[in-house]
């Protein structure tokens, strides 16, 4: 890739697997707007939050590469992909931007604590990169994104253009329809958390395991405020996340249960 031209610097990963449609669609649009490098995880790896590989060595495929555009898969966690896409595929060069998704799947309210999507745009945080990801209410290998396009479209082009607020990457979650998505709210995220079920079978040899099933429990369903209440009425929903959980409002409700 021309490390001497003056087109932006996008950087792409995801969490569902450098071959699923999702991040092969957001490659397409990113390539609107600039030079794209692409680092996403060999193997499906939903889930996985923050996670890291401390123990392991990250093994890296080079999948394509043409003027413009290079895709990498990598052998570790999403958070992999964007600490050595952003430390040592770039050659140096300086990212513009870094877009996670599509992810297959929402990832609305406490979702984000698990979420490999998120993970990512979390990594850009860290590095000072507007960071924003991307999650379509869709699970099929064979999901038309064409509604998502307008909105992934005016999303990159504003933050390209005027940047987001330092500390803070955007989640974007939107609504599977059928014809259009009906516009951008920008959203809180809903509260709530994910209730776990239990299948439980039983093994050839006669061992006991489980798949983890679940439901989110929404906590406020008529919250306007929130990204679900805007989902289920057609709308896509923007939410700024921050790496920092310090809870400010309480330091001195904890000082005094603390220090008393």
């Amino acid at each position: 890739m021309n490390d001497k031209t003056n087109k932006p610097l996008i950087f792409i990963s995801n969490d569902d697997g450098y071959n699923f449609p999702g991040i092969k669609t957001l490659i397409e649009m990113a390539q609107e707007f600039g030079d794209v490098i692409v680092a996403a995880p060999l193997h499906h790896q939903s889930g996985k939050g923050s996670s890291i590989s401390t123990f392991e060595p990250l093994r890296i495929i080079q999948m394509q590469k043409q003027e413009g555009l290079a895709v990498y898969a990598v052998l570790g966690t999403p958070a992999d992909c964007a600490k050595i896409g952003l430390g040592v595929l770039t050659g140096g060069r300086k990212v513009d931007l870094l877009l996670s998704g599509i992810n297959h799947g929402l990832n609305h309210g406490s979702s984000v604590l698990y979420s490999g999507t998120m993970g990512i745009a979390l990594e850009g945080v860290l590095e000072g990169i507007p960071s924003i990801a991307f999650s379509y209410d869709d699970y099929h290998m064979d999901v038309d994104f064409t509604p998502c396009l307008p909105v992934i479209r005016q999303t990159i082009n504003n933050v390209l253009s005027k940047g987001l607020p330092h500390g803070i990457c955007l989640n974007v979650n939107m609504p599977k329809v059928d014809d259009h998505i009906n516009g951008i709210k920008t959203t809180i995220a809903s509260p709530g958390r994910w209730t776990n079920t239990w299948d439980h079978r039983i093994d050839v040899h006669g061992m006991d395991y489980y798949w983890m099933l679940g439901n989110y429990e929404e906590e406020a369903p008529d919250d306007d405020r929130t990204e679900l209440y805007w989902l289920r009425r057609g709308y896509a929903c923007a939410t700024p996340v921050h790496v920092d959980q310090t809870d400010y409002d309480t330091l001195k409700d904890v000082d005094k249960i603390l220090n008393t």
